[in-house]
């Protein structure tokens, strides 16, 4: 039982990553202790990340935990060292079913540190040790625990295989090239290794870029999307306080004429009631008057008949003159029509400005990628009519069809010297500037160069510069009957694909788009291009040789 006891604390103040005894133990923040060394360098790869895990239980932490000596741990290391014993391995250390176990173990076998390509065995770090000390086996290659050294024997001849045929694309023994891999091109694995390790640095570093371009998208997006709702905030709170204002003044002409109409009917009202006034006096003077005469003519003395009929019979004239009969009851109903007037013109002021609006709204600019047509009738939706520049044109070409058609020629041409004409290249350029999404069909023959390129490619001077394909202002897929390649910045690529008389070109200027089809029954990419352009870009033909030709297709 003692001696159970010793095993367990040896097994306590074992270090997972070592497997040895502690040294300058710590115990980091989740109760785990290891030597203060391992665990710094098992950090140490973790600083990139800055996300800082414990080997055995995969706890997380940020920051980086300061590391203290455990002391009490320090005490049991030293009194175990004083024992001079060493510690056993403990439970995690022997190899499990999806382990590589040790060769040389025998009973229960630990994991292994080390495969040896050349022995062909596994060895845990006891039996690994004279891989280290002995000279004839410190040469060997030793890589990480592996269950799939039998696949470095040839099955063919037993041996192992340190050589790599590149004719097969295979690893062989140094017998294969005397037997059925005769004649082929080999080198050793090692020199094939090299070799594609620098493939697969160029291939990370091409993958690293595209993260890097990747990440700036992602900010560009993420830049866009806050200008987006900043942008659209700030439309709607503009627009609330000018609908506002718009309503305001409607109240405001509301009052107004509510106010006018109001003056302006107690101004008549008071009027007419003055007038009623005038009138009801002027009816009680004439019953008075009527009642003076009636009482006049019931008189018997005609004397006095005669003598107060004069001043009695005399009437005062009326103090205004009325015709109410001949006067339509019209009062305010003009207004009501004028209001009407303002209100049917502002409603077909307001029909046809929200149409304006309303595209302005959904026709906003924003950066995000529209998807590429699959068929044709998606891609004809982006057809461009595009004519050829005379002014462009080499003086070896033959423009025809009216300047759709381009036919390389054995004389030169009657051309007037123009500066933006090719002279040294058999090429020209489209008269139309292409942006945004732009789509056209050529129709070509012999061996010809379909391109696009910025205004500013040169005309003149060293072949690079001017030859479409061969700087980094033109873009060009060079067509014959047998292959297609493209071309740019003086790098070509192969490109497979059905053989078609018919390209279709597509442009996503803003997206950086640029596709080549195979035109036939269906349709068919050659080569998509994904980059930036900074400028228009000009479609152009550079048909190589005499009467090739390259046309631009009418839309059909």
């Amino acid at each position: 039982m003692a001696q159970k006891g010793v095993q367990l604390d040896r097994e306590t103040i074992s270090c997972s990553i070592c497997l040895d005894i502690l040294k300058d133990p710590v115990t980091i923040p989740c109760g785990h202790s290891y030597c203060m060394n391992c665990i710094n360098t098992h950090w140490d790869k973790e600083d990139e990340k800055k996300i800082y895990s414990c080997p055995q239980c995969r706890q997380t932490y940020m920051p980086r935990p300061i590391l203290m000596k455990n002391t009490m741990l320090a005490v049991l290391v030293e009194e175990l060292k004083k024992t001079g014993l060493q510690a056993a391995p403990a439970d995690h250390c022997y190899a499990g079913p999806e382990d590589v176990a040790c060769d040389f173990c025998t009973g229960r076998k630990l994991k292994a540190l080390k495969s040896c390509v050349q022995c062909l065995v596994s060895y845990c770090e006891k039996h690994l040790q004279p891989h280290y000390d002995a000279a004839s086996l410190s040469k060997h290659k030793l890589v990480e625990p592996s269950q799939h050294l039998q696949e470095n024997i040839c099955p063919h001849h037993e041996e192992v295989m340190k050589m790599f045929c590149r004719t097969d694309q295979q690893c062989i023994c140094y017998i294969c090239p005397l037997d059925e891999h005769e004649g082929h091109d080999t080198v050793s694995a090692a020199a094939e290794r090299t070799e594609r390790q620098r493939e697969l640095e160029g291939s990370r570093r091409d993958i690293q870029q595209r993260i890097q371009d990747r990440e700036e998208d992602v900010k560009v997006l993420q830049q866009e999307l806050e200008a987006i709702n900043r942008s659209a905030d700030k439309t709607v709170e503009d627009s609330e306080k000018i609908f506002t204002e718009l309503i305001r003044l409607m109240e405001k002409r509301r009052s107004d004429v509510k106010q006018q109409v109001r003056s302006q009917q107690k101004t008549e009202v008071s009027r007419v009631k003055e007038l009623q006034e005038k009138l009801k006096q002027e009816m009680a003077e004439l019953k008075s008057k009527d009642a003076e005469l009636e009482q006049l003519s019931h008189t018997e003395d005609h004397n006095q008949f005669l003598h107060n009929y004069p001043s009695l019979s005399a009437l005062s004239e009326s103090a205004d003159s009325f015709s109410f009969n001949d006067r339509p009851l019209r009062y305010f109903e003009d207004v009501t029509a004028a209001v009407t007037e303002v209100r049917d013109k502002l409603q077909d002021v307001l029909r046809e400005t929200w149409t304006n609006i309303s595209l302005a709204v959904t026709e906003v600019d924003v950066l995000l990628p529209q998807p590429e047509p699959e068929t044709r009738a998606e891609f004809l939706k982006y057809w461009r009519e595009l004519t050829l520049d005379p002014n462009t044109a080499s003086t070896y070409l033959l423009l025809s069809e009216e300047n759709r058609k381009a036919t390389t020629m054995e004389e030169e041409q009657s051309y007037s010297s123009h500066p933006d004409r090719f002279t040294l290249q058999c090429q020209v350029l489209s008269r139309e500037s292409l942006t945004g999404r732009c789509y056209w069909e050529v129709k070509w023959r012999g061996k010809v160069d379909i391109a696009v390129a910025y205004k500013n490619i040169s005309r003149a001077g060293r072949r690079f510069q001017c030859k479409f394909g061969h700087n980094d202002k033109s873009w060009a897929l060079r067509c014959s009957n047998t292959w297609y390649v493209f071309w740019h910045d003086y790098v070509n690529t192969s490109v497979s694909g059905l053989w078609s008389s018919t390209v279709g070109v597509y442009l996503d200027h803003r997206a950086g788009i640029l596709s080549f089809y195979s035109v036939r029954e269906t349709m068919t990419l050659l080569h998509r291009v994904q980059t930036t352009f900074t400028q228009p870009l000009y479609a152009g033909f550079y048909p190589l040789n005499t009467d090739d030709t390259a046309e631009f297709c009418k839309r059909e």
